[in-house]
């Protein structure tokens, strides 16, 4: 059973995620003043203006609380804090610049290193996914749950060409990409897609929530090693990550822990 203060939690997190949905739809479309962020990732008045929202709003609710956001900037305070909010308050701008559909509202409520509530909202296709930990994931209200594959042969993954093109050997069918990592890794949870896999270095506001709702719809997101994340440390990157369903997982790790091994062999030959 669900951890009472996981689930008000997680009904603070909806809420949230609803009215920052609300706010980043007023400048979807509408061209909003955007820069580079450290020279090489977009960030706008749209991401800036849900961020500061939801600091303000998740801060009074839970004042005990740590932070941590893709737009705020860090401070060591939040090591010290057993509970955190990890956010994203647009997890897909370039998506989102561009007009497209692909683009999430991504909140977790972090403990002791795991996400125990995460709400995940895309606000163009109305699609709110929600997830405590021992509670399930829904999507809308409706319970989802990963595929049931258990073999690589004919499973569909997201995820850049660069490490899906070389699984096609192997029988992954390479099913193009996702703007959004968290809503990438999220069809793996409704069972849109067999896999997800996500190129080193992404941060732990991209993941949290997505973690979590793949772990509570029957399925696990790992580092090539296998190897369950753990958030809220020094270090905010993390390595190469596939996410699967549980029949699923091992023989997607042991693929793509491969490919990278070999990769790298040919690069250092080279």
């Amino acid at each position: 059973m669900p951890d009472p203060a996981h689930t008000e939690d997680l009904t603070l997190l909806e809420l949230a995620a609803r009215k920052a949905g609300e706010i980043a739809l007023g400048y979807f479309g509408k061209g909003p003043k955007t820069w580079m962020k450290e020279g090489v990732s977009p960030v706008s008045e749209a991401d800036m203006a849900v961020d500061a929202w939801l600091k303000d709003t998740l801060g009074k609710a839970r004042p005990q609380y740590g932070w941590l956001s893709e737009e705020t900037a860090d401070t060591p305070d939040r090591l010290g804090r057993r509970r955190l909010f990890i956010v994203d308050p647009i997890d897909g701008t370039r998506a989102f610049l561009a007009g497209k559909d692909e683009w999430t509202v991504s909140l977790a409520m972090v403990e002791d290193g795991r996400p125990r509530s995460a709400a995940l909202f895309n606000p163009v296709r109305g699609e709110m996914f929600l997830a405590v930990e021992g509670g399930g994931t829904r999507l809308n209200g409706r319970l989802i749950q990963t595929g049931e594959r258990q073999m690589l042969d004919g499973a569909r993954a997201y995820g850049p060409p660069a490490m899906l093109t070389p699984a096609a050997a192997a029988g992954v069918i390479p099913a193009g990409t996702i703007g959004s990592l968290a809503y990438r890794i999220a069809l793996v949870a409704k069972a849109d897609v067999d896999v997800a896999v996500a190129r080193a270095r992404a941060h732990d506001w991209d993941l949290a929530a997505a973690d979590l709702l793949v772990q509570e719809a029957g399925g696990r997101l790992t580092d090539l090693s296998g190897a369950t994340l753990r958030y809220n440390r020094e270090i905010l990157r993390h390595p190469e990550l596939v996410a699967a369903g549980d029949a699923l997982i091992e023989p997607a790790v042991r693929l793509f822990a491969g490919l990278a091994d070999r990769q790298g062999r040919e690069r250092a030959d080279h």
